[in-house]
């Protein structure tokens, strides 16, 4: 077998090259296959540039993927390895996401150097983040506390806690474990406190549409039910037209042969939220969260969404 089998593509940050590395590995095993016939191939993407301002400002999710994707549509990588967090509801013409990594953690995980959780924070006290969603359930929670945009690796969000510059951060526990530093996590937030962003804690790898090589490579590591769940959390992040200028959360477990969805979408700063939850058949997944969104549009009301959208005006 030639070396340099397999281009995988992914960005440089340590908790991408750790997702990456973990998909490579989990290639190795199913396949009988040698670290050298895989290649990393390291992409800075535009968000990764971007560290001045909320990438709200600059364009969105697609901004953590866009050149990464050019280069599977190019050839230049077979395959590409993402947080699902980071992806587009829609993807480019001829990519499709061929495979989800089982789910880690989805919480988020409360840090701080003072103080043990959110309740405990002191009025007035600095919460650093550069996640609308986390922002506006902050807020929603704790509204005497001051909110600041805090872009940087996880190294960097860390660093800024010992300058000072915050009290306390959040982070998704998931990135956390995988890149073994589970120990900086002060307390995780139950899900029915904090729910979670769609996609959080989950590893999907894109590839282009017909490439059975790689297709065959991919489904032996590929976990359905984690498909089934984001199957169900992207519809309902679709059809309310998510991005990040868009507060929206949402959940689904499976469990079996049923799935239970959760949804929630807020205000900015946390002073209004609709939430809804759902239950049915995992095989009917993407109809379920496309169903909680309509239930949710309805139950929030026009009125609640176009203050939403001129909020980030």
């Amino acid at each position: 077998m030639q070396s340099k089998l397999i281009k995988i593509g992914t960005r440089g940050s340590k908790l991408a090259l750790a997702q990456a590395y973990e998909t490579r590995n989990r290639l190795m095993a199913a396949h009988g296959l040698a670290e050298d016939d895989f290649e990393i191939v390291v992409i800075k993407t535009t968000g990764d540039r971007i560290l001045d301002r909320p990438l709200s400002e600059a364009g969105g999710k697609g901004l953590f993927t866009k050149e990464i994707e050019e280069a599977l549509i190019d050839g230049r990588i077979d395959l590409a390895v993402h947080s699902s967090k980071d992806m587009p509801t829609f993807l480019p013409e001829g990519l499709e996401l061929a495979c989800f990594l089982p789910r880690e953690d989805v919480r988020d995980a409360f840090i701080s150097r003072k103080y043990k959780g959110l309740a405990e924070l002191p009025a007035g006290a600095v919460v650093g983040t550069s996640s609308l969603r986390r922002q506006a359930m902050v807020k929603r929670l704790r509204p005497d506390l001051e909110v600041i945009t805090y872009r940087g690796n996880v190294q960097r969000r860390l660093e800024k806690l010992d300058e000072g510059v915050a009290d306390a951060t959040l982070l998704a526990c998931a990135g956390l474990k995988r890149l073994g530093d589970e120990a900086v996590i002060t307390a995780p937030i139950a899900v029915d406190e904090f729910l979670p962003a769609v996609g959080q804690g989950a590893i999907t790898i894109e590839s282009r549409i017909g490439d059975e090589r790689i297709a065959g490579l991919l489904a032996a590591i590929h976990h359905e039910p984690t498909a089934k769940a984001l199957a169900c959390e992207r519809a309902f992040l679709r059809l309310l037209d998510g991005s990040c200028r868009t507060p929206i959360a949402g959940l689904a477990e499976v469990d079996g042969d049923r799935l239970t969805f959760s949804g929630l979408v807020l205000m900015p700063d946390g002073s209004e939220a609709h939430d809804i939850t759902m239950v049915g058949s995992a095989d009917e997944a993407e109809a379920i969260g496309m169903n909680a969104a309509r239930k949710l549009k309805e139950k929030a009301g026009d009125a609640f969404f176009a203050a939403v959208l001129a909020s980030c005006q």
